[in-house]
Order: structure tokens, then sequence, then C-alpha cells
């Protein structure tokens, strides 16, 4: 029986990412035909919307596929219908996210989007809105599902999971680039290689790599392979830590297994170039630059290097399993529902899952190394409290939070950081400053 063709809404179209993704779309066209493909932003994207969708629809109509790109700001109008939902947004844009990175780093704590200080304030400025959407598509398209990349994807995907009736799924692109890593290194095909991933989302270790089904993992570990990415430095991992910890940390470990060198770089980062924020800021007005050339037709190779490569890769191969039942692994951000033994019910967690027409389901991990637990849990409390913390507006809940994030070092420091951080996003975060 022949399928129907597909409506797809992409949330934060105007993402200098959306190129990688309408790429995905073109080649997987024969299994998956697209007969609707809507870009919507916000007032303050139009301009981006505008450049990066006339590059979407030269690209569409260079593969000559009878696909119709829409840009609109009317995110219903993008919603009613669809069959996925992609989320690609950045509640405050970049500037927001130089306050995230400035902010923590000026009391002698890591600054980063995604992980301590700054990650919970991207949470609490993103679950909001991301809920937001979650009535939209119960309203105007129950049977979507919602693949959610937003940042920090396991926060924004367990909220969705707790306070909405929407299907969801989270991914990264930490994942994917293990795999290719992995299939690079050993000179075989990414669907040769099988790494076991173990953890929640920018905080997992690989704790198998099969190649050809034999696993390689303490090869890799002796070998001192080491693998990193475009946004989080290189630093050579400790050999007897790894030895005796017997799995690959994600890279955005380096930020609890190696505080203080982490810290030093970003601090001699802030002085001399500027933190991440300001780094994709000028890849950003690079990347749009090549955009706007009319005989542009294809995804630039210089997006790669704007440190979320593959991502669109990941969000299209997740989306083409669900439509085709294709029953492969993929490593995806789930519901915990046991798989986790010392993690709630209700936890989202980051695993290896085969992806059926039905949804993801889980594969149990074959070992969940002694040493790792504590801190999966640790994290995953200041997770949730987050998430609490942005539904109720409550400072009390987003102080147990912040106070209780590994990276944070004492009550004295949490608390005025806080109250500035919130200070600064008082527009985005209208809940926290109501009167109670």
């Amino acid at each position: 029986m022949e399928k129907k063709a597909l409506k797809i809404a992409v949330i934060g179209g105007g993402s200098s990412y959306t190129p990688e993704i309408v790429e995905g779309f073109i080649k997987k066209y024969p299994e998956m035909p697209i007969r609707e493909l809507w870009l919507v932003d916000i007032e303050q994207g139009r301009h981006k919307l505008e450049i990066v969708g006339e590059l979407a629809k030269r690209m569409v109509e260079k593969s000559g596929l009878p696909i119709e790109v829409h840009l609109t700001l009317d995110r219903r109008e993008a919603i009613a219908g669809a069959d996925f939902v992609t989320t690609q947004m950045r509640v405050g844009l970049l500037e927001a996210r130089r306050r995230d990175e400035h902010i923590p780093i000026s009391y002698g704590v890591i600054g980063q989007e995604t992980t301590g200080p700054g990650g919970m304030l991207k949470a609490l400025r993103t679950v909001p809105v991301i809920l937001d959407i979650c009535k939209d598509i119960e309203e105007l398209a129950p049977n979507a599902w919602m693949l959610n990349f937003t940042n920090p994807a396991g926060i924004v995907t367990e909220a969705v999971q707790k306070y909405s009736k929407v299907k969801t799924v989270g991914l990264c692109n930490s994942p994917i680039n293990f795999q290719k890593f992995l299939a690079k290194q050993y000179g075989v095909t990414e669907g040769e290689v099988l790494p076991e991933f173990v953890g929640i989302n920018h905080l997992h270790w690989v704790t198998a790599a099969y190649v050809h089904g034999e696993d390689k993992l303490e090869e890799m570990i002796n070998g001192g392979k080491d693998y990193s990415a475009t946004n989080v430095t290189a630093f050579d991992w400790d050999a007897d830590f790894l030895t005796s910890l017997n799995a690959i940390p994600t890279y955005y470990l380096r930020y609890f297994y190696m505080t203080n060198t982490m810290f030093s770089e970003m601090k001699a980062s802030l002085e001399k170039n500027g933190t991440r924020a300001e780094v994709v800021s000028r890849v950003e007005t690079e990347l749009f630059e090549l955009y706007k050339d009319v005989n542009l037709s294809e995804k630039p190779k210089q997006l790669e290097q704007r440190g979320g490569a593959y991502y669109s890769e990941a969000a299209v191969n997740l989306m083409h399993s669900l439509y085709t039942d294709k029953k492969d692994i993929q490593t995806l951000n789930v519901r915990n529902n046991g798989i986790l033994d010392f993690l709630p019910d209700d936890a989202s967690i980051e695993v290896n899952c085969v992806v059926t027409g039905q949804g993801p389901i889980p594969i149990p991990p074959q070992r969940v190394p002694e040493g790792i637990k504590g801190l999966i849990h640790a994290v995953k409390t200041y997770e949730s409290l987050t998430i609490e913390a942005a539904v109720s507006g409550d400072k009390g809940i987003a102080l147990q939070a912040m106070v209780h994030h590994p990276l944070v070092p004492d009550v004295a420091v949490a608390k005025p950081m806080l109250d500035e951080m919130l200070e600064a996003n008082r527009s985005y975060l209208p809940r926290f400053f109501e009167a109670k």
C-alpha cells in the first residue's frame, strides 16, 4: 500500500542548520515523499528565514522534486495537519547564549549553553515555549511526531513527556558523530558499526563499540584514540582513568571530569576571542552571506564548522525510520521506564533504541559502569528540578536546581549567580517575576 505524502513543519526554520535537513529530505524522497515543507520562525528571525528559505527553494528546484516549500511566521498554519514537527529553536537568540556563557564565568563557574548554569537558563527560557507549541500540536496535528533537537534536548524532551500528550523523541548529534568517527577509524561504513550509549543527553558514555560484531572498546581505550567536536576543545583523557572506567565519555563530560582545565580554557577564550556564542555568531554571519548567493543551490561545506554537524542528518534518519517502520538502531532521548533502574521512570534518558513505526523501543544497556551512576543521578535531579522551576516560575525550586548541579560549588555562589541570570533573562521569564 502506498503511504501518503507528508507535511513537515520545521520550527526554527530560519536556522543555519536548515539546508542540511532540506538536503536530507531530498535524498530520502524516494522512500519518504514530502508534499509540503513548512519553515516557520518568529518576527525576529524573519530575515534569516527568508534567506535560508530561498536557498531551500533553490535546492528543491535543482532536485526536480515536487516538494512545496512554504515560509511563514504563522506557527499554527505550519503545524496544522503536519505528520512531523521538528524543533530547532533558540529562545533569546545568540545574545541570550552569550549571557548564559559570560555570567557564570564571572562567578568562577563553567559557562556553557547546555551544561551547568547556562544550560539551566536556556531550559528555563525554552521549556514554556516548547510546551506552548505542544498545545498547538495537540489541537492541530494530534497524530504528529515531534522530533526535538532544541537544546538542552534531554530536559526539553522530558518536559514534553511530562506536561503534554504529544508523541515526542529527543535527539542529539553527539551519538551520530561518534558513529561516524568509529566507522572512519576502522575504515568501514556506518552500517557496519554499533556503539552502545548509556546515560542522558550530553552526559553519556560509550560502553561498547562493535565493528562487524566485535567489540573494539578496549582497543580504542588502550590506543588512546581521542574524540571531540568542533565546539568542545580536545584534551587527552587520562589513560589510567579511561582504562579503569572502561568506557569512553562524551566530550561534554570534560566539563565534569576536567573542570579546572576547561574553566581555565573558557576564561582565556573569553578574554581573547569571546565565548562560543561570539564564535558561532561569526560563523553564522559567514554562512548567511553564502546562503544569499542566488547561484548557491546546495548545502555549503562550511556548515559542518557550525558545531552541530549532522544534527539534521540524525533528524531525517529518525523521521525516515518512523515513517518506514525500519526497525534500525538509533541513539535517542526517550522515557526511562525502568531501563536505568536508579532513575525515575519518567526521566528522559539517552540510549540505543529500535525505531519502529509505532515509535522507538529502548534497548537496555548491557552494562552501566558503577562509577557513572551517581553523576547521572545528580544531573538528572538537577534537570527534573529545572523543569519544575520552568513550569512553575518558582525561584526556590530554581535555586535548588542551581545548587544541586555538580558544577556549581556552593550556595553562596549559586544564589547571586541565579539572581543575576534571572534578571538578565527577565523578558523571557515572566513567570519568575509575577507577584506570587
